[in-house]
């Protein structure tokens, strides 16, 4: 129940910021919602490959270089989901970061507290 909660969760900050930035595009809460499940399955099958590629890149950077990944991740996004549109590497890289933020600020939400 709470990974259905995180992917609504998720549908609805690509939604606002959809609204936000100017280069982002969602045709709908349907391609939201795909794209919240691409975003996810990318992040668990694609993104430890990229990081575990660019490992000597990401140390050099101090790390910096997972923005670049994440900007990877949503770029492959919108080439797999229709209703999903970015326009370029620099508004991914902003997009990836302020969901990022949306994300973590709406997952916390979530947390059970435990006593």
């Amino acid at each position: 129940m709470k990974t259905f909660l995180k992917i609504l969760l998720t549908a609805l900050a690509v939604i606002v910021l959809a609204n936000i930035l100017t280069g982002v595009e969602v045709s709908g809460y349907t391609s939201a919602i795909i794209v919240a499940i691409v975003i996810a399955a990318l992040n668990m099958i694609v993104r430890p490959l990229l990081i575990f590629f660019t490992l000597p890149a990401t140390i050099v950077t101090f790390g910096l270089f997972i923005f670049v990944i994440n900007a990877v991740i949503i770029l492959l996004a919108d080439k797999l989901v229709d209703g999903f549109a970015v326009s370029g590497f620099w508004i991914a890289l902003l997009f990836s970061v302020l969901l990022s933020i949306f994300r973590s600020i709406l997952f916390s939400l979530l947390k059970d507290e435990k006593k």
